[in-house]
């Protein structure tokens, strides 16, 4: 119908919806940018925009600023999807499949342990090698929380035959987690709280 305002409470009784401000709106505004990145279905509208649009041109934008020469463009399925078909589009480098994702494993960054995250990404996907053997990669992720799946999924896609991989990431450095989402952890669990882009790099 609409998205809850700043400061609003929504009550419903039955079929009836009561809508009241309880605080004053906030004099600016301070949208979360996962909503854009990885929390919203891609078929959603969130701040007067499609999920789905904002995330293509996030993958363009991403060609521009960091370009790659290769042969392929790979989604880490699945909200990294419509980034990649973005990037494919800016860049002129054909997408395709290259991971395929078990849907019974979460996400992996929330698990509280570092062997059960390790363990989770070893099960939560599956290398199409027909896609990759020989190809030089660009894979496109939506996010680096802790750091602890990119550096398998490359393993796994170099171990699927790929010449080369070149991980790209649509959401900025995450320094400092969020409570209002998804368990983030504390400071010291995510990767761009202690390194910088370079030193994740390396």
């Amino acid at each position: 119908i609409s998205e809850v305002e700043p400061g609003e409470i929504i009550t419903l009784h039955g079929n009836e919806i009561v809508r009241r401000q309880a605080l004053s709106p906030a004099v600016r505004s301070a949208r979360c940018t996962f909503e854009f990145v990885y929390f919203s279905r891609p078929d959603s509208r969130w701040d007067g925009r499609s999920v789905h649009d904002v995330r293509q041109h996030l993958g363009e934008e991403l060609a521009a600023e960091s370009p790659a020469d290769a042969d392929v463009v790979i989604p880490v399925p699945d909200s990294s999807i419509p980034a990649a078909i973005g990037y494919s589009r800016a860049s002129g480098i054909p997408f395709n499949d290259g991971l395929i994702k078990n849907r019974y494993i979460g996400r992996t960054f929330i698990e509280p342990t570092q062997d059960m995250r390790d363990r989770g990404v070893a099960l939560k996907f599956n290398a199409l090698d027909a896609n990759l053997a020989g190809k030089r990669v660009v894979m496109i992720d939506d996010s680096l929380v802790r750091g602890t799946t990119a550096g398998p999924l490359v393993k796994l896609v170099r171990d699927a035959g790929a010449a080369e991989v070149h991980l790209r990431i649509t959401c900025p450095p995450i320094t400092h987690p969020c409570h209002f989402g998804v368990d983030m952890g504390h400071d010291e669990d995510l990767v761009a709280a202690r390194l910088n882009v370079e030193e994740i790099r390396e």
